[in-house]
């Protein structure tokens, strides 16, 4: 079994030349090259493409293959659950966060805390990988004697702060997901009735609004220009990614490239800036800041390909909102460009529509007769591997805090990729 020293140096060379294939392309190249985090071309080609480099793979396969077998064994080895390593603080970020959405107002005020209540609070999954982020990113700090009293303050100062980042996440997620439901007309979330099908459209309006300022009071505690700059974009890039789903034409539709620069905006960028958010307010360098985003983007991107797949498989109790939402919504997820891949005549059913139930069985037929789902799946487990990477390439540290935290971030990327729900 190789030692976690190893397993890194091994993870940071396969990570280290994966970015630099992506970077050596050259502009002639005819494989498609991610130029920027946010910048991703089509898929739509028959091969292991993942974010448009066919080769990365090829290079990195065995490498990445190790890391994953040796997490994976490590982590059953010492039956890592991420959610449990940081219960205590999830709930007092429960707590703090029900404090943090009281409104004057009696009617907005249960609103606003309509999916902060007890029991309701879903599975708290971004906050948790934040608070894991945190102690994975831990930096020693020098001290004159044994128990430095200024030290430890500063400890947990830091920590305050990096759960600050936590609770501005999980609003404006909460914000996303209210506004989401007012556009998509649901009528469930979370396994209950949505806040617009319960209260209305108007009050689910106002209580996200309240969320995101009540996000934007304390990112402004935090007095980080840099922070506040990430996590302003995440806001834009929520509303850009939105309007690109209701605004799309018949090539955008069908286009993959488009389809992963919107996922990316509407799930992907939130846990990805939030991640190097907690990496700059550790006092970690760029280049580490940088695999934190890396892990979020890759992590956020493997999660809602999962999401697509159990909009098809999975059943309406076990997702907590209606199954096939999304093609009832007219909206084309990757299983089904996939399978639009091996039977092109699904573009014209896609172009028709999914008003008509009819197509929308056709549609079914044709994914059902096509690996949509299955390559699906494959992409999403790409991106697992390399958010695992990014985390085995973070700089050595000995600390068992530290050490346990970083292969609780990778048993994530198992979990994300394993989920039904």
């Amino acid at each position: 079994m190789f030692s976690v020293r190893g397993l890194t140096r091994l993870s940071k060379s396969g990570y280290a030349r994966c970015r630099w294939v992506y970077s050596s392309l050259g502009s002639n190249s005819s494989v498609p090259l991610l130029q920027h985090p946010t910048h991703f071309r089509s898929h739509l080609q028959p091969s292991h493409e993942v974010l448009g480099c066919r080769v990365i793979y090829s290079w990195v396969s065995s490498a990445l293959s190790s890391v994953g077998q040796q997490a994976q064994y490590q982590s059953r080895e010492e039956q890592i659950d991420p959610f449990s390593l940081v219960a205590d603080e999830l709930s007092l970020l429960a707590n703090r966060l029900r404090s943090m959405v009281v409104a004057e107002v009696p009617k907005l005020a249960s609103a606003a805390e309509y999916f902060f209540k007890m029991g309701v609070e879903g599975k708290r999954f971004r906050p948790t990988v934040l608070l894991l982020m945190a102690t994975a990113l831990n930096l020693p700090m020098p001290r004159q004697q044994p128990h430095d009293a200024a030290v430890d303050n500063l400890a947990t100062e830091l920590r305050v702060r990096q759960q600050c980042i936590a609770e501005i996440t999980e609003m404006i997620h909460v914000a996303s997901l209210l506004h989401d439901d007012v556009l998509d007309d649901a009528d469930t979330r979370r396994g209950i009735g949505s806040l617009n099908y319960v209260m209305g459209n108007k009050l689910a309006v106002l209580a996200g609004d309240f969320l995101l300022s009540r996000a934007c009071v304390a990112l402004a505690s935090l007095k980080n220009t840099e922070v506040v700059s990430l996590l302003a974009k995440v806001v834009e890039h929520l509303v850009t990614g939105e309007t690109m789903q209701m605004t799309t034409s018949s090539d955008q539709r069908c286009s993959m490239d488009y389809y992963m620069q919107k996922t990316y905006y509407k799930t992907a960028s939130l846990i990805s800036n939030s991640c190097k958010s907690i990496a700059l307010l550790a006092g970690q360098t760029s280049e580490v800041s940088v695999l934190a985003y890396d892990y979020g983007k890759n992590l956020g991107l493997a999660f809602q390909l999962i999401d697509d797949v159990l909009d098809f498989t999975g059943t309406s109790t076990s997702l907590g909102k209606g199954s096939l939402s999304d093609i009832r919504h007219g909206i084309v997820t990757a299983p089904i460009l996939f399978a639009m891949e091996e039977f092109p005549e699904l573009r014209d059913v896609v172009d028709e529509g999914f008003d008509n139930s009819a197509n929308v069985d056709l549609a079914l037929e044709y994914l059902g007769r096509s690996k949509g789902i299955e390559r699906t799946r494959e992409l999403a487990a790409k991106h697992a591997s390399l958010a695992s990477a990014a985390i085995d390439s973070f700089p050595e540290n000995d600390d068992e805090d530290v050490q346990r935290s970083r292969r609780a971030l990778v048993e994530l990327t198992h979990r994300v990729i394993n989920r039904t729900k």
